[in-house]
């Protein structure tokens, strides 16, 4: 086997911002084999590279064969990998935090192991992959960072995190504040339930801004993107639409379509599938007329897994051939602000929703919640809107329209 022989290439175009390529999907379309494959290719141009995985069920180990462990560890020339650690990561970013849930699981009756897992709050494993992300671009580690992640339920949790947390983790360090000058006062000296310390309250205050430094990071459409992975699958094909919804809603940019899995086409195989060719074909229009104009890669169906480096290589030169994998095919904003005439408009892609499945609730002049399904955002607005009211929201293609006129009213 004869594999492509690439030239290095120099520092990226965008030398001052490190690249983020997310791929998600539905679990078992193929998206830690796309995401080794592809670290592999941008290693392999000479791009720093990371591959993380963010799967509390972790299989990026296997697929490129290589131990994995919740510490970074070098691979490939230009090339680390990490598999997010849950126990590992509370013992060392959360250290405060855990220290104060296992010492008030402990004053509740639990003891050894058991209040140390307890003490592992939801959403940990996710913001510990986010705060990589900070660490990354902070400190100028890599070109390049490759997530693999969970299924798309968890998945969406990830990505809207900085969103929801940062709003929460704001208020709740505040209120903490108030209630811990009265409870120490109060009940400090005749209850044995440990209350937090300064220290607790500053690692709060500290997840709720770097909360604000990732969201920007995710939001920068010249830097992160979001690769869909889908099989001709009507099931899959359905879910990633769903996906592809809510990853707009939370303006992170939809680039690129992996279409995996695709049955081959050599006449052995036509043989073989002859019964699913006929449906593939149909799905694989379906896939063409829902997703354009988004960027299509394909790779086909392999009679064996793809595990190990010179396989995930093949797969590489299937999904990119001669093209770096860092590409961004964005082309559109996923929100946007503009004027016509004596009104403000907010133009959000929201692909595949109907009228019936969106919601806008104003709760106060800065913020605008909308809602699609059971997914809500909690959007910012600018200072210019803080004194304006929406007079209509409307649903024109792939976009809503919100529509504000300024006021010194405000509301819906």
């Amino acid at each position: 086997m004869v594999l492509a022989i690439f030239e290095i290439s120099p520092r990226p175009w965008y030398a001052d911002k490190m690249r983020v390529i997310i791929y998600t999907g539905k679990g078992g379309v193929g998206k830690t084999s796309i995401a080794a494959a592809t670290a592999l290719r941008t290693a392999k141009l000479g791009h720093r590279t990371i591959v993380m995985s963010t799967d509390s069920a972790h299989s990026l180990g296997d697929s490129l064969e290589v131990p994995l462990s919740g510490d970074i560890q070098n691979i490939a020339p230009n090339l680390d990998a990490i598999e997010i650690d849950v126990l590992k990561e509370m013992e060392t970013r959360w250290k405060e935090i855990e220290e104060y849930l296992s010492s008030f699981m402990r004053s509740q009756g639990l003891e050894g192991i058991t209040a140390k897992e307890m003490a592992i709050l939801p959403g940990m494993e996710l913001m510990s992959a986010l705060f990589y992300i900070w660490d990354f671009d902070r400190n100028d580690s890599y070109d390049v960072v490759i997530m693999d992640t969970a299924p798309t339920a968890e998945t969406l949790r990830l990505l809207s995190f900085p969103d929801v947390s940062q709003w929460y983790m704001d208020r709740l360090s505040k209120l903490l504040k108030r209630i811990l000058k009265l409870a120490r006062f109060a009940m400090g000296r005749m209850s044995d339930i440990p209350l937090p310390d300064a220290d607790f309250v500053d690692s709060m205050e500290m997840i709720g801004d770097r909360m604000m430094n990732v969201r920007e990071i995710l939001q920068d459409m010249e830097r992160t993107s979001i690769r869909l992975v889908i099989n001709p699958e009507k099931m899959v094909i359905n879910e990633t639409k769903r996906t592809y919804t809510y990853m707009s809603l939370y303006g992170l940019n939809v680039e690129a379509l992996m279409v995996n899995r695709i049955l081959p086409q050599d006449d052995a195989s036509m043989c073989y599938f002859q019964e699913k060719m006929p449906e593939q074909e149909g799905y694989m229009k379906t896939i063409t007329e829902c997703f354009y104009p988004l960027k299509f890669y394909y790779s086909n169906q392999m009679p064996t897994e793809m595990l190990g480096v010179e396989r995930l290589e093949v797969l590489a030169d299937m999904l990119f051939a001669d093209e770096d994998p860092i590409t961004n095919h964005s082309k559109e904003k996923p929100m946007e602000f503009k004027q016509e005439g004596d009104m403000d408009v907010m133009s959000l892609r929201l692909p595949f929703s109907q009228k019936s499945d969106v919601q806008l609730f104003r709760k106060s002049k800065e913020n605008l919640i909308v809602q699609v399904g059971s997914h809500k955002r909690n959007i910012t607005l600018p200072l210019t809107l803080t004194h304006s009211k929406v007079v209509s929201a409307e649903l024109e293609g792939e976009r809503l329209l919100i529509r504000f006129k300024r006021t010194e009213d405000n509301g819906i």
